[in-house]
């Protein structure tokens, strides 16, 4: 690899920025793609794929073999909400890649006991959200049911580029959570991002049925398959704890 190409890839890595290294396999000639620059390329449905699979791979295109080497930044998922549903989904989002991040200032709730192998900050989210640099490899889960404590990070998240934010309450828990959002200025387009009732509806009832169906729809989004239910106002059939 040219050492111009290597520095590039090692800087977009460190700013947690997507990026494919495009190699003809029969040329070895390379170009490096960064993520705003791949709507322009001539492999942009191509890498587009990829980077949503996340994935490396070979394709070909008009003729031409072409090896797709893909960086991606590691996954997060911040939870605001040191609560049972938390708990259920630390280990279900281990399992699947994600680093996963608590928030929560209830110093009762927010432990290591509670939260083994989980980094957990004991702090309120407008003190804990900037250093973490949200960005859309991060998906937000709001579970607290307090918003003294959501709405905060989720001001934060709409102001963002989370590919996924998703809150935990029933229609009418939600339509009060619209009008405080509309209240600070945010249009119906950016509101309808919200997920809400959080998760896939399963029929989920206990906190680990209710986590399943939240990390369900958290791939959904990452992969970018359309959920069946989309809805312009962001509410759905779903959880409702």
């Amino acid at each position: 690899m040219r050492l111009d190409l290597l520095k590039t890839l090692n800087a977009e890595r460190a700013a947690r920025r997507a990026c494919v290294l495009v190699t003809n396999t029969a040329t070895a000639a390379q170009r490096l793609v960064l993520a705003d620059q791949i709507a322009s390329d001539p492999l942009a449905d191509e890498l587009e794929t990829a980077l949503r699979l996340g994935k490396s791979t070979t394709v070909e295109k008009d003729g031409a073999s072409y090896f797709l080497t893909v960086q991606v930044p590691p996954v997060r998922l911040v939870c605001i909400g040191a609560v049972h549903i938390s708990q259920a989904l630390a280990p279900l989002a281990r399992a699947t890649g994600f680093d996963m991040i608590i928030i929560d200032p209830r110093t009762a709730f927010a432990t290591p006991e509670r939260f083994p192998d989980v980094r957990v900050i004991a702090e309120w989210p407008d003190v804990a959200l900037p250093p973490l640099g949200i960005d859309r490899y991060t998906a937000m889960a709001f579970l607290t049911h307090d918003p003294k404590i959501d709405d905060p990070a989720l001001i934060a998240a709409l102001k963002a580029d989370c590919f996924y934010i998703g809150a935990l309450g029933s229609r009418k828990t939600h339509a009060k959570r619209v009008e405080r959002m509309q209240a600070e200025g945010f249009s119906d387009e950016q509101i309808a991002r919200i997920r809400a009732p959080i998760g896939i509806d399963i029929g989920s009832v206990s906190p680990a049925e209710i986590a399943v169906s939240v990390l369900g729809e958290i791939i959904m989004a990452l992969r970018k398959k359309p959920l069946r239910d989309d809805k312009i106002t962001g509410v759905k059939a779903g959880v409702a704890a």
